[in-house]
């Protein structure tokens, strides 16, 4: 290693908090402070860790600070019956690990697992014993992405096969901003231009909201258009969930590093893209907004090999030697660790490789980041396990980068 890379390792290590047990987060939950929003990513969709932290963080949250509700980036109506049974609605079902076996649009793994199950069962616990308002639990996507893609694909294969690959690589501008899609599935739209009306009609049928026929009209050009659309869909319903809430009300985000890091600190400024994170600061700066990003060096994810495919486990490689999860193995090999940034951590401030993998994985992406711009802290696991699904999922399979 150079000099100034032994001294960054170095810095690292010193300033790094070990994480080994709840009270381990109390440095970040001082730099959360009065915060009114906190927004927890992870680098992948499919990690056990990045699940369990993230849960153990938002405890502390609900319980010493007051938080009212988590917003996760799942369709509204199945986290809403989640919300139900957490809250003890009436009618509702007793156990929240039933209710998160009935989400069936891909990708189930998402939130149907026994991490999120797990938390959501605390959730209700927690209160059914308390004396105030039940914290909630809710949707940021209104409109059912899933079912609405897979209604896309039905069309393409009905009335313009020769587009389905195209539409298939097109679903990728919903997914991570990295991942290696290819240019002409980020640029491309999910479906030719001639059968755009088509679609839009079919999508929002007779009874729909003007906001939704807006939303569908743009997701079908594809490319930085439909991916903006959805992030200010999902900062609007965080919006309207903070207002149905009330003035005092504080929330917790759960969503992956593309949604929740700021944009602007990466090159999806360059590409005309905008997110939550950089939206959310933006509209809350003056109440206190928080971003803390989630990394792995190497592992086991859930994911799948294509679009719609079915979910494995697949090998997470162990990430480029000048990355950002590189250079944070170095420091603090074999260790999950808290980063908060601030002053001594000049280190962030250098522009770095950052790894991103959505659902589809064919080794992963990255993203040039500048850590202490895109987030206020970063939490990195060093070797990670794959979230445990509640629904059958297929044998491990091994990936390379390139998909080899």
């Amino acid at each position: 290693m150079s000099g100034t890379v032994l001294d960054e390792v170095t810095a690292i290590r010193e300033a790094a908090t070990p994480l080994r047990s709840p009270q381990d987060l109390d440095p970040l939950v001082r730099r959360i402070g009065t915060a009114r929003i906190v927004l927890l990513g992870e680098a992948t969709h499919g990690t056990a860790e990045f699940h369990r932290w993230r849960a153990e963080l938002t405890r502390r949250l609900l319980a010493e600070r007051d938080f009212s509700f988590v917003a996760v980036e799942g369709d509204w109506p199945e986290c809403h019956r989640v919300h139900c049974c957490a809250a003890g609605a009436p009618g509702a079902p007793n156990d929240p690990g039933q209710v998160l076996w009935g989400f069936r649009e891909w990708p189930t793994w998402l939130w149907a697992n026994e991490e999120v199950a797990e938390f959501a069962a605390w959730l209700r616990s927690f209160n059914a014993t308390g004396d105030g308002p039940p914290c909630g639990f809710h949707g940021l996507d209104v409109y059912r992405l899933g079912e609405s893609l897979r209604g896309v694909l039905d069309y393409v294969r009905a009335h313009a096969p020769d587009h389905v690959e195209t539409a298939l690589r097109a679903f990728g501008c919903f997914e991570p901003y990295g991942e290696d899609q290819g240019d002409d599935g980020v640029s491309a739209g999910l479906v030719p231009a001639e059968c755009r009306e088509d679609v839009v009609r079919l999508l929002t049928g007779p009874h729909a909201e003007a906001g939704a026929e807006r939303h569908y009209r743009e997701m079908l050009h594809g490319g930085s258009r439909s991916w903006n659309t959805r992030d200010t869909h999902l900062s609007d319903t965080l919006d309207r969930l903070l207002h149905a809430y009330g003035p005092r009300s504080k929330a917790v985000v759960w969503a992956h590093n593309a949604h929740v890091g700021d944009a602007r600190a990466t090159d999806m400024a360059a590409a005309g893209m905008v997110n939550l994170g950089q939206l959310v600061r933006e509209r809350h700066a003056a109440e206190g907004v928080v971003a803390v990003g989630f990394g792995t060096f190497h592992g086991s994810v859930l994911a799948a090999d294509h679009w719609g495919g079915s979910v494995r486990r697949m090998r997470v490689e162990p990430a480029r030697p000048d990355s950002l999860e590189g250079l944070l193995h170095d420091a603090v090999p074999g260790e999950t660790s808290l980063h908060v940034f601030g002053e001594g951590t000049a280190w962030a401030e250098e522009l770095r490789e950052h790894r991103a993998i959505g659902v589809v994985h064919h080794g992963g992406g990255y993203v040039p980041t500048v850590p202490s711009a895109r987030y206020d802290a970063f939490v990195h696991c060093d070797e990670t396990t794959a979230s445990t699904p509640l629904h059958q999922w297929e044998p491990e399979v091994h990936t390379h980068p390139g998909g080899e």
